[in-house]
C-alpha cells in the first residue's frame, strides 16, 4: 500500500472546518449515515417484534451510500493509507470471523436462527485496494501499472479460487471460508459484500474529481441495478404493485436521499471523531443483536 501524503494538485482539497462555514463537512455526513444506520440496524434486529415501522428500513438505505463516499474521501486526504487500510482491517477480521462462526458452526446464533450478517467492513477493505491499484495504473509507471493489474486480476480470481479449493478437503474448505470472511473477503459472503455495494465505491472514486457528476453518477447507477433490474425480475410476480418499489423494493431510494448530502458537502473534515465511528460499527451491531435475542427469550 502507498501510504504517501497526497498532493493537494492531485486531489481537491480538504482542510479543517472553520466557523461560519456553509455546508456539510465529513464528520456530519457521518453523523447523517450513523442515525441512518442506527435505524436500519434497529429494524433489522426488532424486526420479528412487528413492532418497529417499515420507514426505518427505508431511513437506513442512505447510509451505505454516505459512508462509501466517505471512504473514498478518506483514501484520497488520509496521511497514511497503510494506517488507513490497517484500522478497517483490524476491526473486519473479528467481525468476519465471527460471522464464519455463527453461519458455520452455530455459534451465538439467536433461537430463531437469525445472526448478524454485517459486513461493510469487507467491503471496504476491498474497495481501497481496488482503489490502490487504480492509482498505480494511473500513474503510468510500467512496474506500478502491472501491480495495479495483478491485483485487479486477483481480486477477479479469488472467489473462483475460493470455490475451487473449498470443494476440495474439509480442512482446506475450512481454511479457505475463514480467509474469505477475514483477511481475504470474498464477494457475496454477505449483502453487504455484493457487486452493487462494491460497484458504487468505484464509481464514486472514479468521478471524485467532480461533484455533481459524482452525485449523478452515484443515483444513476443504484437506479439501473436496484430499481430498473429489480422491476424487470418482480414486475410478473403475484400480486406485485408499482407502489411497492417505494415500500418494499427500496434499496434505490438510498442513493437518491444522498445526492443533495453529497452536493452539500464543503470538502472540509469536521472535527473527526473517527475513534468513536470506528467503535460504534461493531458495538452497536452486537448491542443490539445481544438486546433482540434477550427481547426474545423474555416473550
Amino acid at each position: 500500500m502507498n501510504h504517501k501524503i497526497i498532493s493537494a494538485a492531485s486531489v481537491p482539497s480538504r482542510t479543517e472546518s472553520r466557523t461560519g462555514q456553509r455546508g456539510i463537512t465529513e464528520t456530519g455526513l457521518k453523523w447523517i449515515a450513523l442515525v441512518s444506520m442506527l435505524m436500519d440496524h434497529i429494524y433489522y434486529f426488532f424486526g420479528y417484534t412487528n413492532l418497529i415501522p417499515w420507514w426505518f428500513g427505508l431511513a437506513g438505505r442512505l447510509a451505505a451510500p454516505l459512508f462509501l463516499f466517505c471512504l473514498v474521501e478518506g483514501f484520497f486526504h488520509t496521511g497514511s493509507r497503510k494506517r488507513y487500510f490497517f484500522k478497517i482491517l483490524c476491526i473486519a477480521v473479528p467481525m468476519g470471523l465471527l460471522h464464519f462462526f455463527m453461519r458455520f458452526g452455530n455459534v451465538f446464533v439467536r433461537p430463531d436462527g437469525f445472526y448478524p450478517q454485517n459486513a461493510m467492513l469487507s467491503s471496504f477493505l476491498i474497495l481501497i485496494v481496488c482503489f490502490q491499484a487504480f492509482e498505480w495504473i494511473g500513474s503510468r509507471r510500467l512496474k506500478k501499472v502491472a501491480a495495479g493489474c495483478g491485483v485487479l486480476l486477483a481480486l477477479l480470481a479469488w472467489p473462483f479460487v475460493a470455490g475451487i479449493l473449498s470443494g476440495t478437503t474439509p480442512i482446506v474448505a475450512t481454511a479457505v471460508g475463514i480467509l474469505g470472511y477475514t483477511l481475504l473477503p470474498v464477494i457475496n459472503i454477505s449483502g453487504d459484500v455484493t457487486i452493487p455495494v462494491l460497484m458504487t465505491g468505484i464509481v464514486l472514486y472514479l468521478t471524485h474529481r467532480n461533484r455533481k457528476i459524482q452525485a449523478a453518477a452515484l443515483a444513476a447507477v443504484n437506479f439501473a441495478w436496484h430499481f430498473i433490474l429489480v422491476y424487470l425480475q418482480v414486475r410478473t410476480w403475484p400480486g406485485f404493485t408499482l407502489s411497492q418499489m417505494f415500500t418494499v423494493y427500496y434499496e434505490w431510494m438510498g442513493a437518491v436521499f444522498a445526492v443533495p448530502f453529497l452536493l452539500c458537502y464543503n470538502s472540509r473534515r469536521g472535527a473527526g471523531h473517527g475513534k468513536f465511528f470506528y467503535v460504534f460499527y461493531p458495538a452497536h451491531i452486537y448491542i443490539l443483536y445481544a438486546l433482540s435475542w434477550l427481547l426474545m427469550a423474555a416473550a
